[in-house]
C-alpha cells in the first residue's frame, strides 16, 4: 500500500529533505521516512506538496508528459485584465518557448487563505488581484514568467490542488496522510 502525504508547504521552506545551509526543509515538518515529494514548489511559493514512498505515482505526478492538472491561487501586482487572461490561456511566450494554455480566471482572494509570513510587498498606489491558472506542465517558476510576460508580476504564489487533491483545510506547515 501506498503512502500518500498533503503538505502545505509554507513560505520560505525548501522542497527537499535537506539543507547544507541550514534553512528550513520537509523534514522540519514532517516527520515520516522514506517519501519523496511529487513535484516541487519554490522556496517563495507555498501550498500543496504531495509526497509518497511510491516511485510510480511520484513520477506519474511530476512527469509533464502525464499532464497532471494543478491549480494555483495567483496574487498579482495591478488589476488583471481581460488581455492578460486571454493571453494566459492561450499560451505565452517564455524564452523556452511558448507556454501549454492554461486556465486562467479572475477570483475574489480566497476566504481560507492565511496571512503570510512575512507578508507580501505592496505599493499604495497600484492595486493588486487574484487570478487561479490551472497548467498541465511546470517549467522551472513557469507561473512567475508567465504573469510577469503579460505585465502582471506575481506577488504571492499558492498551489491549491494536484489532480484530485486539495489543500483542503490544511494550514501552513500541517501534513495530513491520505
Amino acid at each position: 500500500m501506498s503512502r500518500i502525504i498533503l503538505f502545505n508547504k509554507p513560505f520560505d521552506v525548501l522542497c527537499q529533505f535537506t539543507d547544507q545551509d541550514g534553512r528550513q526543509t520537509l523534514a522540519d515538518f514532517i516527520p515520516v521516512k522514506h517519501i519523496y515529494a511529487a513535484g516541487r514548489l519554490d522556496r517563495d511559493s507555498e501550498g500543496l506538496v504531495v509526497l509518497t514512498d511510491d516511485g510510480k505515482l511520484q513520477h506519474r505526478i511530476s512527469d509533464p508528459r502525464h499532464k497532471t492538472s494543478k491549480t494555483y491561487w495567483v496574487q498579482v501586482e495591478g488589476d488583471i485584465d481581460d488581455l492578460a487572461l486571454a493571453q494566459l490561456h492561450d499560451g505565452v511566450e517564455l524564452k523556452d518557448g511558448i507556454s501549454m494554455p492554461a486556465k486562467a480566471e479572475r477570483i475574489d482572494e480566497p476566504a481560507q487563505l492565511w496571512p503570510r509570513d512575512p507578508p507580501i510587498r505592496t505599493r499604495k498606489s497600484i492595486p493588486t488581484s487574484w487570478i487561479e491558472l490551472t497548467l498541465k506542465e511546470g517549467r522551472n517558476r513557469q507561473l512567475r514568467r508567465m504573469t510577469a510576460a503579460t505585465g502582471f508580476p506575481t506577488l504571492r504564489l499558492i498551489r491549491y490542488r494536484v489532480g484530485s487533491w486539495t489543500l483542503n483545510d490544511l494550514q501552513p506547515g500541517d501534513w495530513l496522510e491520505i
